[in-house]
């Protein structure tokens, strides 16, 4: 039997009344069961969105959702349910559920049990609820329908009166983002907007495709958006976020991004988010009575911001959301989240007579055109003088050389500036920027002991790397940490000697790392044969080379994936052997060369020296699915050179 599902959209503006639930048994009594879902816990018989949106932006927003249980584990998983929501921005109401019991009674759940408590927490801790309604126990064959009421939006912003909290923060206008993929099944989904027919609405269905349609009702246009018979895709080792790859669809009514530049500018600047006070004069002052130049000042204005406001979000009152708080107000409470940080070095700059600004982005994922608000972090500019802005993130750069963390190459941001802005995209950082260097002289006993000494050097990333075993410990640590990266890859390893100055003075240089060390038996010697793998190649402090720990199972890639960031690996050591030898085998590697990633490794020896070297160049963050074949023989080729022994015929 076929039901409307948009008919039953429409019953979530209803009660739970008999009349109303005819369809949704219809619909039951014919639907799958879990022979036809295998490994799924549970199926989404119908998941329908009508927003209904006001002249003001706000937005009525009512669900319906009927959900059939598979498996024991989907029994567990859904017989509480939760909804999250902030109470600055959004009220939500659970409004009717009711359990269809797989032997044909039905139990009401008595909603005046649903439960309002503090969501849990971990440093951001701005008031955010969960409401909570225990379904009870649930079996395979049971079918569970629930209706909801929302209004409100994701951001908190400035609000007066009680409906005003309500309204999203460029008032008048309208967005959603609406992911049409889930980890379950669903049989099929319907997302609706009914709004004014003079609001001009945008709309973008990305990866994939669904049925749509529009109607003119009156003075409202009613959009619907379907798709039926889906489930979250096969996902991928290191693949870049679900939202960049699977089906989404994004509506706006703001009008382009440069509207959204222009507004997100005049908003903290009319609430005076930047404003400069005598304490904050005073301490900027300070900070570069010995500065040399623009860009030093820059540097130390941001390091000072990045290392001593604290990241940690507690509810301040005005200025949530997409309006900082004051400079003022994060300057003396030491504390904020990346809003507060960026807004106290903008306010910072500005009273050391810089033009800044503040931009959004989207870490971890891309931002699509539609003006949606996809968002979640929020970063500085500075003005120049070159006449050039250029970007800054306090938040991500404590104990980081950087002045804009290379974490976040290749990702969208918008900025905040008096004559608007269209997206933009942060570029590759190059891998030289970024460099890791081992160089290892050590000598192997007639008993296969080797004695040694390493230096490590590294910079920007690859130093942030390396540099946190150090930041992120206890300075008591410090040597322990340092033992553990050899004992990873030789138990027996022992440190003599370590040198590594003081690792909190990251501005005065990039990390230096001396290390003497003595590894028992560390080679198999025979009478004809030594066969070890030299420590600089082995793979220690792997921290700083991310795409060693790539899943390489796969032979294509469909998605794009992703590395930590750009780097340049260079390894070299010279071992003096016990006698004169010549290599019998050495790990296979062929030289890698593409725009993408490069590789070259040799193995040689001079005299009673064997000499070993290996340049690894990884020129992105992000990588599109063609990359996947010369990143992966990098890759392999590395590993292969880390894991598998030289092997040496001895020269009487």
């Amino acid at each position: 039997m076929k039901i409307n599902i948009i008919y039953l959209s429409l019953l979530c503006m209803m009660s739970l009344s008999i009349a109303a639930q005819e369809p949704v048994r219809d619909l039951i009594r014919v639907s799958p069961g879990a022979g036809d879902y295998p490994g799924s816990n549970v199926l989404t018989l119908f998941d329908s969105t009508l927003t209904e949106v006001k002249e003001s932006g706000l937005s009525f927003v009512y669900m319906h959702k009927l959900i059939k249980i598979l498996t024991p584990e989907g029994a567990r998983q859904n017989n509480v349910i939760r909804i999250g929501y902030d109470p600055l921005s959004a009220y939500v109401e659970i409004r009717g559920a009711r359990v269809y019991r797989e032997g044909g009674t039905e139990d009401v759940i008595d909603i005046s049990g649903t439960l309002d408590y503090p969501a849990p927490a971990r440093a951001i801790y701005w008031g955010a609820r969960e409401k909570m309604l225990e379904i009870g126990r649930l079996c395979p064959g049971d079918v569970i329908e629930i209706n909801l009421f929302r209004k409100g939006f994701t951001y908190a912003l400035l609000y007066d009166a009680e409906d005003d909290r309500y309204i999203p923060p460029m008032r008048g206008h309208f967005y959603d983002i609406v992911e049409f993929w889930s980890a379950e099944p669903v049989m099929e989904k319907v997302y609706q907007v009914d709004i004014p027919a003079d609001k001009l609405l945008q709309y973008e269905f990305y990866n994939g495709e669904a049925r749509s349609s529009s109607a003119l009702r009156g003075d409202r246009m009613l959009y619907t958006f379907t798709k039926t018979n889906f489930s979250r895709p096969a996902t991928e080792a290191g693949m870049v976020a679900p939202s960049d790859e699977f089906p989404k669809l994004l509506l706006s009514t703001s009008p382009d991004w440069n509207a959204k530049s222009l507004w997100f500018y005049g908003v903290n600047e009319d609430f005076g988010s930047f404003d400069v006070t005598p304490e904050v004069q005073a301490k900027t002052d300070e900070l570069l009575k010995n500065a040399k130049d623009e860009v030093d000042s820059v540097s130390v204005l941001t390091h000072w911001v990045a290392d001593n406001i604290r990241y940690s979000g507690i509810s301040m009152g005005e200025g949530e959301g997409f309006t900082l708080h004051k400079g003022e107000m994060t300057f003396a409470d030491r504390c904020g989240v990346c809003k507060d940080k960026a807004g106290m070095l903008i306010t910072m700059l500005r009273a050391a007579g810089f033009e800044s600004y503040p931009a959004m982005t989207m870490a971890g994922s891309r931002i699509d055109y539609i003006p949606a608000d996809q968002f979640n972090h929020s970063v500085t500019i500075v003005k120049l003088s070159d006449g050039r802005y250029h970007l800054l993130d306090p938040t991500w750069v404590p104990f980081v050389r950087e002045l804009w963390s290379s974490l976040e190459q290749q990702q969208n941001y918008l900025m905040g500036v008096p004559e608007g802005a269209d997206l933009m995209i942060t570029p590759v950082s190059p891998p030289e920027n970024h460099y890791f260097r081992i160089n290892g002289k050590s000598t192997l006993d007639a008993d296969g002991s080797l004695t040694g000494e390493i230096t490590i050097d590294a910079e920007g990333q690859s130093d942030a790397a390396i540099r946190r075993m150090f930041t992120g410990g206890f300075i008591s640590t410090w040597g322990k940490s340092l033992e553990r990266e050899l004992l990873s890859v030789f138990p027996a390893a022992h440190i003599i000697d370590a040198g590594y100055g003081n690792p909190y003075n990251y501005t005065d240089g990039p990390i230096n790392i001396k290390l003497r060390f003595v590894i028992p038996d560390h080679a198999l010697v025979t009478s004809s044969e030594i066969i070890f793998i030299p420590p600089a190649i082995s793979g220690i402090f792997r921290g700083a080379m991310s795409h060693l720990y790539f899943n390489l199972s796969a032979n294509e890639r469909k998605y794009a994936f992703r590395d930590r960031c750009s780097r340049l690996v260079e390894l070299y050591e010279e071992i003096t052997l016990p006698s004169g030898a010549a290599i019998a085998y050495a790990p296979d590697v062929q030289p890698v060369s593409s725009d993408p990633a490069s590789f070259k490794g040799a193995y040689s020896i001079q005299g009673n020296i064997l000499k070993v070297s290996e340049t690894v160049t990884l020129r992105k963050r992000i990588y599109d699915p063609e990359d996947w074949s010369a990143f992966k023989e990098v890759v392999q080729n590395q590993k292969k050179m880390a894991e598998e022994p030289v092997i040496l015929k001895i020269i009487q």
